[in-house]
This record gives structure tokens, sequence and C-alpha cells, in this order.
């Protein structure tokens, strides 16, 4: 499976997942513990571009490497740590220079985004795993 490919399929998978859980599941929550903080409506360029981001590096460091190897676990467990990661770096910087910034939230953040990654990373591994032999060699 290309790049491109284990690229698309993460994408879709994370932005499907992250829009259900701020849009339904979070919502209240992000509500309640921001407050003020949040911006009457997101800022749709930045979510946009800190998606490519995230999984360009999830793609990277992750996912690839994970189906190079064939190894599920290495998916999941790697995945999870991507997000643990990189979701600690939002929060704990947030909660070391925002005023304010609630720490009842950051587990929460975290939970969440060592869930998603792991999530995206091990849905993208077995969309991957089950194409054909020849398709998974153009990687």
């Amino acid at each position: 499976m290309s790049w491109v490919a284990q690229y698309a399929v993460a994408a879709v998978v994370f932005t499907v997942l992250d829009l259900i859980w701020l849009g339904t599941v979070a919502e209240d929550t992000y509500a309640r513990h921001l407050g003020d903080l949040l911006a009457p409506s997101p800022n749709v360029g930045a979510a946009v571009v800190f998606y490519a981001i995230f999984i360009a590096g999830l793609l990277y460091f992750v996912i690839h490497p994970a189906v190079a190897a064939g190894s599920w676990r290495r998916a999941v467990g790697a995945g999870g740590f991507f997000g643990f990661v990189t979701y600690a770096t939002w929060d704990l910087t947030s909660l070391a220079v925002l005023r304010d910034f609630p720490a009842a939230l950051v587990p929460i953040d975290l939970a969440w985004g060592t869930f998603l990654a792991a999530t995206v990373s091990v849905t993208t591994y077995a969309v991957a795993q089950r194409l054909p032999a020849w398709a998974r060699a153009s990687s």
C-alpha cells in the first residue's frame, strides 16, 4: 500500500473519529472546561493544517513502519504512544503557560489522543494488510 493510500486511509479515519469526538462526545466537556477560551467557531484552516501534520507524523513514525514490520501490535503501541506524546505537548504546555487552563481537561485529552492515534494506526494497518500482496509491495 503506497504512502499516499496509507495517508488517505489514516486521514479519513482520523477525521471521522475526531469530528465525532469533538462534535458530540466531548463538546460539552470542552465547553464547560474552556468556556470563554473557545472561539465562537473553529479556525478551519488551522485545524486542517494540524490534521495534515499530525497524520503525516503518524504515517512516518508509526503506520508505515508497522506495515513494513507486519505488526499490528506495533501499530497500536507506537500509535498510542505517538498520540500520548503529541497531545501531552499541547496539554502540558497549555497548563504551564496559559492562565486558568483547566487541569481537569489534561487527562481527558491525553486519553483521547492516545486512543485516537492508536485506533487510526491499527485501522490503517488492517486496511493495508487486507490488500493483495501485489498492492502491498508498492509501498
